[in-house]
This record gives structure tokens, sequence and C-alpha cells, in this order.
């Protein structure tokens, strides 16, 4: 019986430490997503019910910023699992140098996002001296202000770009626990690449490509800095996300009731996600 108390007693102070960590925020926003409590207009006080998730989704920006926010989800899971696996493969035979090529490709990773947005709006997508700018230019072709015309696009390809390494990392190590003699044996019975990418590469991936899709989700759900740092959500809503949305009610409408409506609802959304995520891993793991 003691030997059981005693590591329970133990853990105690970090759990209740963790737990009030989480709990604490928590109940916080709901308290304030359930009052009237604008910054600008203190007098206005009181219990609002359900009000401020009234106001949150009849938000005329609400409708965009879910689209934008699926599209961007989407958009980056799917480029980073389908190049994270081409790269994964091709740098997962031995070639000279094979090392460097990793550091690099990893790289991306560790920048931050607010550099990773800087970098992007400065050297490669300003329409006047970006390095694209200068590749249309020698082809000919008029430069593109891809912030103005195409910025949800834009945000996809900066966030992709950072997010790239880490698909990569993950199926990369996932690659170097195949079984080679699988793989030889493969070969000796006549199958080609393809085959072997289909009926070998592809499954033993599974899993892999589970986790990635289920970190990034969790993640690119508040992609915030890309978007303020180049696009401001616009041109209008063109590039608004949810969690740009609730600052934009948070800090430019200094409404904390609906901010904090606007934040219970990307949790509901993040948990409704996670658990179609969790059985997509868990059937994954069962295999």
């Amino acid at each position: 019986m003691n030997r059981r108390l005693l590591p329970r007693l133990l853990l105690t102070p970090a759990m209740a430490t963790l737990f009030l960590w989480m709990i604490v925020p928590l109940v916080m926003t709901i308290y304030f997503s359930l009052i009237r409590y604008n910054l600008m207009q203190p007098d206005q006080s009181g219990f609002a019910g359900l009000e401020n998730f009234e106001f949150f989704v009849t938000d005329p920006s609400f409708g965009t910023a879910v689209v934008n926010t699926i599209l961007l989800l989407g958009s980056v899971i799917l480029i980073t699992v389908v190049l994270g696996v081409v790269i994964a493969l091709l740098i997962n035979e031995p070639f000279p140098g094979r090392g460097i090529v990793r550091v690099l490709l990893i790289s991306p990773f560790f920048v931050m996002p607010t550099v990773n947005a800087l970098m992007w709006k400065n050297m490669m997508m300003n329409p006047i001296y970006g390095v694209l700018a200068q590749v249309w230019m020698f082809f000919g072709a008029a430069p593109v202000d891809w912030l103005t015309d195409h910025p949800l696009f834009s945000v996809i390809v900066m966030v992709s770009w950072q997010w790239l390494p880490f698909a990569t990392l993950i199926f990369m190590t996932a690659l170097q626990s195949m079984n080679h003699e699988q793989l030889e044996a493969s070969r000796m019975d006549g199958a080609n690449y393809l085959q072997q990418l289909r009926y070998l590469y592809v499954p033993h991936l599974g899993r892999s490509v589970a986790v990635v899709v289920m970190i990034e989700l969790i993640f690119l759900l508040s992609i915030f800095a890309e978007i303020y740092t180049t696009t401001a959500g616009g041109p209008g809503d063109a590039s608004t996300n949810v969690t740009f949305l609730i600052f934009k009610q948070a800090l430019l409408n200094f409404d904390a009731g609906v901010a904090s409506a606007g934040a219970l609802f990307a949790v509901v959304l993040a948990n409704i996600a996670a658990v179609f995520l969790i059985r997509m891993v868990g059937k994954n793991l069962d295999k």
C-alpha cells in the first residue's frame, strides 16, 4: 500500500500545478465569454449569456475565416506530407554530402515564424526587388504582388516552407527503420521501384504520416505570426483565419468577451479535429 501511495504523493505537486495551469485559463475564458467585457465601454457590464458567441459567429468575417482556416490547414498538410515523403525518399539512399544536405533540409524548421514571414515578404515576394520578381522579369513577365493578389496562397507557401523539414525529418527517420532484407528480397523477385513504393514504402510510412498530420494540425490551427507580419488578414478578409479573427476582436475591437467566445470556438474546433486524428493514428498503430 505504501509503495503505491508514496509515488502518488510525490507526483501530486506536479500534477496539481499542471492541472491549475490548464484549468485556470480555461475557466477564466469561459467566464469572460459569458459577460459583457469591452475595454472601450467599461460601463456596459453584466451577464451576457450566449450573446458573445452569437456576435462572433454572425461576424461578417466569420465564414471567410473558417474557410481560410480549413484551406490553410489542408493545403499545408498536403504539401508537407507529399513533398516530405518525396524528399525523404530522395535522400534515403547514400550519396556524397548526404549529411550536409540533411542539415540544410532541417534548418528552416528552426527559423522563428516572424523571421520566416519577414524573409518571404521582403526577400522572396517583394514585387520590386524580391527574388521571385527578378525571376519573372528575367523571363520578360510582369512581377506578381503575391501578398496583395494571392495573400492566402502566400501564407500557405510560407508556412509549408517552415513545416516541410519537420515532415521530412519524421519520414526520413521512419525510412531508416525499414527492413532492408525485405527490400532486397523484393528486388530479387523482380519488383521495380514503383511496386516497392506502393507495397513497401507507403504502407511503412502510414504511421509516420498519421503522426505528422496530427501534430501539424494541432499547431497550424494557431497560425498567427505569418498573417500578422505579412498581410494583416487582408486584403479585406482574404487571409484571415479563426486565430486572426479572435485577435481582431480582442485587440482591435477591445472586446474581451467576444474574443473569449471565439477562443472557446477554436478549442471546440481543435478537439473535434483531435478526435478524428486520434482515431486515425490509433488505427495506424494497430496495424
